[in-house]
This record gives C-alpha cells, structure tokens and sequence, in this order.
C-alpha cells in the first residue's frame, strides 16, 4: 500500500511507528490527583486447543491507540451493563462463582462479558441452543438471532489481576479459559486484534506481552502439566507499591 502524496510505503511506515512506539506501558496517572484511579472491571477468555500434541492460544495484538497498544493480549474488555441481561444456557459452576465475587450476579457479569468480548474480538462464541432475551445490545442481539446463549458452565476460571495504582487508566480483571472444540463460529472478528491466530503456548511467550498476560499464559502451562486438573488454589496477580506481587488462595 502506497502513500500517494510521498510514495513511501505505508506499511513500512506503520511499522516504523510501532516500533518507535513504547510496547504495552500504561501512561502514569496525573501526580497532581491525589487518589488512585478506581479500577474498571473486565475480563478475557483465553482460548486454548490441542492441534498435534501441542496446546495452542488464540491471541492477538492490540492496535496503536489501544491502551495496551502493539502487545499481544487474549480477547477481552471492561463489563457493560448489558452484561448483567442475558439469560445464559447454562450457568457458572458454583465453585467458581465463588471465587470470583461473593455476588452470584457480579460473577455471572465478569462471565458474560468475557464470552461476549470473545465473541465480538475473534468470531468465536461459546454459546448452546437458548435465548439471551432482550438486552438492547448489537452483540447480544445477534447472539440471539443465533438462536444461542451463553454456555458459562464449560468456562474455567485462571485467576485474578488488579493493575497498579500509580497508572493512569486501571482495570480489575479476571481470566477465563475454555476449549475451542466448546465454541461455534468462524475465526475473524470486528478487527480490533490484528494478527489473530492459534499459537504453540511456549512461543507465544516470546511475543511482546504485558507481565499479566505473560503470567497467565504461565498458569495455563501449570494447568496443563497437572492434566488439566480443577485447582484448590487460584493466582491473584498485582502490585504493591508499583512492585509485582502474588498470592494463591
């Protein structure tokens, strides 16, 4: 693709620009504002399949203006009210939904959003036969008009994240994992991760990522060498005073 005023190339140019580009930093909050920011709730769900003997998961870079921008990260975004409409084909676990939140609701919202932001991020969705009902939402209409709702109890729950304080945007963030072979619909999306793919789960840890993404693909790989096995332990990954800390409980 050529610039037609200059001839340069632009998808050089564009990669010039990534590359000049800090990978993934969240912008420091202003000094002057005396109190963290609240963090937004979000969530992600992290595709995994088994192609050869390798586990793979689907992931995808986040554009410029992303506020993870140019780093490779699982499908996922903040909650929305519509969240907490759906009627779902099957609901989480008990046991996970504890973990999340003492509120069934807001663990069910968490859920939700990160089936719809796969959904809307990758084409993918993790759905059975049901009806969403009405929920004035583009998304979940057209999960609808699918004749399908959300199949919450093939997700499982990875772990929990909370970003530091010292950042100008944060986020509360939990991480979800389910199979492809659960999950309809065709690889693609709105657009919003570029160069989405299936990738060997060891070398998607030499892509650029954010420390939590990072820690959450080592998770998976902890998972996987215990079979798969439900945890009694789940991570809990965040800062204190702007240093990395974890716990499992």
């Amino acid at each position: 693709m050529l610039d037609e005023e200059s001839g340069n190339n632009l998808e050089n140019k564009e990669q010039s620009d990534r590359n000049n580009q800090t990978v993934g930093d969240l912008p420091t909050k202003n000094p002057e504002i005396k109190y963290p920011v609240k963090p937004k709730d979000s969530a992600s769900l992290i595709v995994l399949r088994n192609k050869e003997s390798e586990l793979q998961v689907l992931m995808g870079r986040r554009g410029r203006k992303a506020v993870f921008s140019n780093v490779y990260v699982f499908p996922g975004g903040k909650l929305e009210a519509c969240d907490k409409l759906p009627n779902p084909a099957s609901n989480l676990r008990q046991n996970l939904s504890e973990r999340i939140s003492t509120d069934i609701g807001k663990s069910s919202s968490f859920a939700m959003a990160a089936v719809r932001e796969t959904f809307e991020e990758t084409g993918l969705f993790l759905g059975a036969p049901g009806d969403v009902g009405e929920t004035h939402n583009q998304s979940w209409n057209q999960v609808r008009a699918l004749g399908l709702a959300p199949d919450l109890a093939k997700l499982e729950y990875v772990g929990h994240a909370i970003t530091p304080a010292s950042k100008a945007f944060r986020f509360n963030a939990r991480f979800f994992y389910a199979w492809e072979s659960d999950m309809s619909g065709q690889l693609g999306g709105s657009g919003e991760l570029a160069d989405l793919a299936f990738l060997d789960i060891e070398k998607a840890l030499e892509l650029p990522l954010v420390d939590v993404t990072q820690f959450m693909l080592e998770e998976i790989i902890r998972r996987k060498e215990s079979g798969f096995t439900i945890p009694t332990t789940y991570p809990f990954f965040g800062y204190r005073k702007d240093r990395r800390y974890q716990r499992y409980k």
